[in-house]
């Protein structure tokens, strides 16, 4: 394609790091650099010869520097096209000068908005001028190339060098589409953080930082992560996370988030817990977890919330898991689980934040809140004659925490310090608890004394009998059946005690 060279620049950004090298290659090809206030003197300072912007337009910088660029001279010298004889002759007529290249940046309204400030502030770091300038200089990509980031300023100058000072049509219509990715990511944050209160429904997302991903859920789809993980971890040791790695992480962070005072360890398979345990420490957590179901174990994703310390990492050492996610990791603990060195170790920063879920569905997306709901002994109401004893309650809240982290239609059947099965995913509650039963008898669990949370209500009193005939001693259920009555006398007639809580934690 024609390369065509720069011959004039207006530059005027935010952020002049890494800049030099720009000036630099642009003073040596006799390059016109058109500029304002601080990236005028910075500039300068690169011994670079600089014309003013209010030279340009006999206009100085206004209203606190909202107005600066916004001029038919600047504006008239981007837009004006090359090859027409009527934007040439205008152009002639009223002194607008060609400009070829439009460096600039976007002042930073998302760093604003998450550093607290006053909505004042935030308000004066939605760029005009800035915006207007990206918009003008990518629409008239067949004759001016914009850069609108200083991510560009690495690919700008190999190309600059490469051609000679030069560029390509295909050079220009690339940062014309890197330019529009860069307005369209700044007003959509603009919108949301306004959105927030309005509430006007249009979904808009938008997320600069990509990964690819090695596979999506299966070696045939491709796939990429949209998000910045750095920020919520460090990746201590293995291979790149994949497609159902990210799944598992997610379920498994939710999961744990719901313990924040006790030492607490958890196993995942395919998003649903296998083993779920707290302990007097990560050791004792881990083998509770463990023995709930030491075969689905193989090739899960662990996760706690404590420091792992030698002892801990000795007893997980034998196991072949995928990832392993920890708030921290005692030196040896992580000298020894590195290993093997495909094992992934993550160090979690932060919990997840935000308050919304999005997915594809059909031909469209589906937003909704997140499940944030966690019932506490306080909102159990009691159903039976006979009401659970404390150790109960405490098993039943421990229960319902996995019961909310589990796909539907789930049971779970636990104590108050160790899960001992679930059924997950059934397409009857009955196959749920019988598969529930036959998983925690397989692994050695008695069920005289334990307790059984359900996801969802009991359409007929089968679950309660026949977890009744098992020795479970109490149930917590949301309630909502027109048959609920029927749960309630069996258990009445069986000395059960029954809680329900009016929340339904379905998940698909």
């Amino acid at each position: 394609m024609a390369e065509k060279k720069i011959q004039s620049a207006l530059i005027s950004v935010y952020y002049k790091d890494n800049l030099e090298p720009i000036i630099e290659l642009l003073k040596n090809q006799g390059v016109t650099i058109y500029s304002t206030g601080g990236t005028q003197k910075f500039i300068e300072e690169q011994g670079a010869d600089v014309i003013p912007v209010e030279e340009l337009t006999g206009y100085p910088s206004i209203f606190g520097g909202r107005v600066k660029t916004l001029h038919p001279k600047v504006f008239g010298g981007i837009l004006y096209r090359r090859e027409n004889e009527g934007d040439i002759k205008q152009a002639t007529e009223y002194g607008i000068p060609a400009i070829d290249l439009v460096i600039v940046d976007l002042y930073p309204f998302e760093e604003t908005v998450a550093s607290g400030a006053s909505e004042a502030d935030i308000i004066e770091k939605i760029d005009i001028g800035g915006i207007a300038l990206i918009r003008a200089a990518a629409k008239n990509c067949k004759d001016v190339t914009i850069i609108a980031s200083k991510a560009q300023y690495g690919e700008l100058e190999e190309r600059l060098k490469a051609q000679n000072g030069a560029l390509t049509t295909a050079d220009r219509r690339y940062f014309a589409a890197q330019a529009f990715k860069v307005s369209s990511n700044y007003d959509t944050h603009i919108f949301n953080y306004f959105n927030q209160e309005e509430n006007i429904p249009a979904l808009k997302i938008s997320e600069e930082n990509a990964s690819d991903l090695r596979y999506g859920e299966n070696p045939h789809q491709e796939a990429r992560f949209y998000g910045d993980l750095k920020a919520l971890f460090d990746q201590l040791n293995g291979k790149e996370l994949s497609y159902n790695n990210l799944v598992d992480v997610d379920a498994a962070v939710s999961l744990i988030a719901e313990f924040t005072e006790e030492t607490a360890f958890a196993i995942l398979k395919h998003t649903n817990a296998c083993g779920v345990a707290l302990g007097a420490t990560v050791k004792e957590a881990y083998e509770k977890a463990f023995a709930a179901d030491t075969i689905s174990a193989f090739g899960g994703v662990l996760i706690t919330n404590k420091k792992v310390d030698l002892a801990a990492a000795e007893a997980i050492h034998g196991l072949f898991f995928e990832v392993l996610i920890a708030p921290d990791f005692d030196q040896d603990a992580m000298d020894l689980l590195k290993g093997k060195k495909k094992r992934i170790l993550l160090k979690q920063k932060m919990n997840l934040t935000g308050a919304k879920q999005v997915k594809t569905l059909l031909n469209g997306f589906v937003e909704q809140d997140k499940d944030l709901k966690t019932e506490t002994k306080a909102q159990f109401e009691v159903v039976t004659k006979v009401a659970p004893s404390e150790a109960e309650k405490d098993a039943l809240v421990f229960a319902l925490k996995i019961c909310k982290h589990t796909k539907s239609n789930t049971i779970i059947l636990s104590n108050h310090d160790q899960l001992f099965s679930s059924g997950v995913g059934q397409t009857s509650r009955v196959d749920a608890l019988q598969q529930a039963i036959e998983k925690a008898k397989a692994f050695g669990f008695d069920l005289k004394g334990a307790v059984m949370a359900s996801d969802a209500f009991f359409p007929f009193p089968d679950c309660v009998e026949i977890a009744g005939k098992e020795g479970i001693s109490a149930v917590v259920q949301p309630g909502g059946s027109i048959k609920d009555k029927d749960s309630i006398a069996y258990c009445d007639a069986n000395g059960m005690s029954m809680v329900m809580t009016g929340i339904r934690h379905f998940k698909h």
